[in-house]
This record gives structure tokens, sequence and C-alpha cells, in this order.
């Protein structure tokens, strides 16, 4: 399944840190890791959130990724919004497990400024 996930810039580095193979374990007031299913739900995050949050500098990336379907399987689909507002939740405790069921690379598609969207 190809999956999606918003980030800004001191996550971004984490992943680039890992080689773009790996995301950062979560944070301990964040006990949820959620990638969306499509890009444009992706896009809608990182401009709305990680534009305008000091702690994201300021910077939204939309990262794409490849994980095992077979893997997936025991993560329902949570839609929290429009009907395009699909995500998975990933407990924190199993981000370790997700991670190693990433194909691949996580690759970068987008990057939005806040000038984009002026």
């Amino acid at each position: 399944m190809i999956l999606y996930r918003p980030v800004g810039e001191q996550e971004l580095a984490l992943i680039e840190a890992s080689g773009f193979t790996r995301f950062p374990p979560r944070l301990p007031e964040q006990p949820i890791f959620y990638p969306v299913l499509n890009e444009q739900y992706a896009t809608e995050i990182a401009e709305k959130w990680n534009t305008r949050d000091p702690s994201s500098g300021f910077r939204g990336y939309v990262t794409r990724f490849q994980v095992d379907d077979h893997f997936l399987k025991k993560y329902p689909i949570h839609t929290v919004g429009r009907s395009y507002h699909q995500e998975l939740w990933i407990p924190a405790e199993g981000l370790d497990q997700f991670n190693s069921h990433i194909i691949g690379a996580i690759e970068i598609i987008k990057t939005l400024n806040p000038s984009d969207n002026i």
C-alpha cells in the first residue's frame, strides 16, 4: 500500500538521518503515528499545520512510501472528516515494527512554504 505522511523540518531531518528508511519515534505527547492514504489529505495537513508551526520550521513536506499490505491489514482505516480524510492509527509502541515493513525509501514529493499560501 502506498501511504503519505506530512512532516515538518525537524521530523524530515530525522527521516533523512535514517537514510530515508524510518520514521522517528513519537514524542511522549504523541501516542499515535498516523500515515494518511492519499496525497490530497497529506498536502492539506502540511499546508494547514506544518507551514504555520514554529517546531516544523514553518515548512511542510509531503512524504510518500510503501508498506507491506499484509502487515497493514491489522490497522483499520479511519475516516476523520471528509471522505478522503483517511488515515491509519499506529500506536507509538508499534512504530518500530511499522518501520520494518516499509518497502524501499521514504520520498519527499512536495515542499510547502508559508509564502505558497499568499
